[in-house]
């Protein structure tokens, strides 16, 4: 049974999705890192959002990925899908999709590139809310979006009641306690780094790159801050900076890719342009720092 203070879980990996050399969708490899994911701590999944390069996969793509990941995962873990543009008629169109292929929730993502007026953020929401049954988390990263939901629009998407949660990737805990406060929504961390202040600052988990290798960790570290002990939370907190480190001097998508087939979960880093695979030296210095970190796979 879903806990209503934490609507999609605590660990949310935001996964990312693999490909065969030469780019083919590598529909078996994403069913075994699923199961891999959750077998190490994760209790939900996001597909098709950023760290799954959703902006180069097509639609039918992630239908197809969707309904493996389902497959392969069972109905009881938590999977989350992308609806993800800056054409609202499309975003709905990817919510409408991923409700039809079994999805639990939307992750929303604020409109890029265009910069519409706050009015015309919300109404983007509210279409692609109005499209499906399903509860959705608005995703809100301004640093690739380069537009920030304001706290009006917050006030009036917090009344909509399949809105339930925010993954806050703004930076800004101290805000985003007040927005919690304010609005009663479920907040998950949208930065690894700031996990832990966003646990103090009330929310309820992390919506994860990291968590490609480092969900058992990241797990512990929430369930200590749960049950009181806040020092162990905070040793647990340090131990990660390094791995936090090494997995965002590249893209994530990049630095998570190369994580997992360190660990011997996928066969192949290649993703699609305009995103390279992590170069050879790249990936010995991720693993590298992974190892130092005590990372296993």
């Amino acid at each position: 049974m879903t806990d209503p203070a934490r609507p999609f879980g605590t660990v949310l990996t935001a996964m990312v999705t693999p490909l065969h050399e030469g780019g083919a969708l590598d529909l078996e490899g994403a069913q075994k890192l699923a199961r891999w994911l959750v077998s190490r701590g994760s209790d939900g999944l996001v597909l098709s959002g950023t760290t799954g390069e959703a902006p180069t996969t097509h639609a039918p793509e992630k239908v197809d990925l969707l309904k493996a990941v389902r497959e392969a995962v069972g109905p009881d873990v938590m999977i989350l899908t992308g609806a993800g543009s800056n054409d609202t008629a499309h975003a709905v169109r990817m919510a409408e999709q991923g409700e039809e292929a079994g999805a639990d929730g939307i992750l929303a993502l604020t409109p890029y590139y265009s910069k519409p007026s706050q009015a015309g953020v919300v109404a983007h929401f509210r279409a692609i809310l109005g499209a499906t049954g399903l509860p959705a988390m608005i995703y809100d990263i301004p640093g690739r979006t380069s537009l920030a939901i304001s706290d009006w629009a917050y006030d009036q998407l917090a009344t909509h009641p399949r809105v339930v949660a925010v993954k806050d990737a703004t930076g800004d805990v101290a805000t985003g306690k007040a927005r919690h406060e304010r609005t009663g929504l479920a907040w998950y961390s949208g930065d690894d780094g700031l996990t832990l202040d966003f646990l103090r600052a009330g929310g309820v988990g992390t919506v994860s790159v990291i968590a490609h290798i480092a969900a058992r960790e990241t797990k512990a570290m929430i369930d200590a801050w749960t049950a009181g002990d806040e020092s162990e939370a905070q040793r647990i907190h340090e131990s990660l900076l390094p791995v936090v480190s090494a997995m965002f001097a590249i893209p994530g998508a990049v630095s998570a890719k190369a994580a997992v087939q360190w660990a011997g979960v996928i066969d192949s880093r290649a993703m699609r342009l305009p995103l390279l695979p992590a170069t050879q030296a790249e990936y010995d210095t991720l693993t590298a720092a992974l190892e130092a970190a005590g990372m296993t796979r």
